[in-house]
């Protein structure tokens, strides 16, 4: 007679409500309403075809996903804290970033000529620098090499990473992301090869400008090389 092993116990959103803000916060980086608004947007993407007793629930998949990109944990430690297993959590993460890939340019979108007005405005309030539309910086994402090319992510403080260039606005919202290069490439140069100078010569007719640090170039029109700006200050693109 085959025995059938009882079905796995997940950890859901029945414990959501009563968790406090914080604890939510330091275990998933975001607020009750946000992972809740996240679960119901994505819920459609990681329905199972198939029901049956086995199946992840997509909130249970949310939420370890949600659990493992705060932590910077392995995959195994957090797969039992939801009571899954570790190739069933693999699975489950690159179902979720999918889906979630399918819904980025909903929330990530760079200033168009309509928003500007409103976007200097708020930047304009926090520093009362005129015409700023983003603040840019480059982060090092931390990450296990491939053996054989391990030194080219190797970063100027001595550790493995992606080099993330982002630009954000005043609320904090990010409108633009580019995570294609390695942790040795230096922030000038990602900035040289993404598509922030397309975008800011789209701009050209308006005054606008990029806050960050000191290794941003010196102000420059992406739509016609040959003419040159004129210098107006380290830290700006122009």
């Amino acid at each position: 007679m085959r025995r059938w092993r009882n079905p796995p116990v997940y950890r859901p959103l029945e414990g959501l409500s009563t968790m406090e803000e914080r604890h939510l916060i330091v275990t998933y980086w975001f607020d009750r309403a946000t992972i809740q608004e996240l679960c119901t947007q994505l819920e459609p993407d990681l329905m199972s075809p198939i029901r049956h007793p086995t199946g992840i629930p997509p909130d249970v998949q949310v939420l370890s996903v949600l659990h493992f990109l705060a932590s910077g944990s392995f995959q195994t430690t957090v797969a039992m804290a939801s009571g899954i297993s570790q190739p069933m959590f693999s699975n489950v993460l690159s179902r979720v970033l999918s889906a979630l890939l399918k819904h980025v340019r909903r929330y990530i979108i760079f200033p168009e000529v309509e928003d500007l007005p409103t976007v200097k405005g708020d930047f304009y309030a926090l520093g009362h620098i005129p015409n700023v539309i983003g603040a840019i910086d480059g982060t090092n994402v931390a990450l296990v090499p491939p053996q054989r090319t391990e030194q080219v992510y190797r970063n100027r403080k001595s550790y493995h990473s992606m080099n993330v260039q982002m630009v954000c606005l005043a609320d904090q919202y990010i409108s633009q992301v580019n995570a294609m290069f390695l942790g040795s490439v230096h922030d000038a140069y990602i900035l040289r090869n993404s598509s922030i100078p397309d975008m800011m010569g789209q701009l050209q007719r308006h005054p606008c400008m990029a806050i960050g640090g000191l290794w941003l170039p010196q102000p420059f029109v992406a739509i016609d090389a040959s003419e040159e700006s004129q210098d107006q200050g380290k830290g700006t693109v122009q």
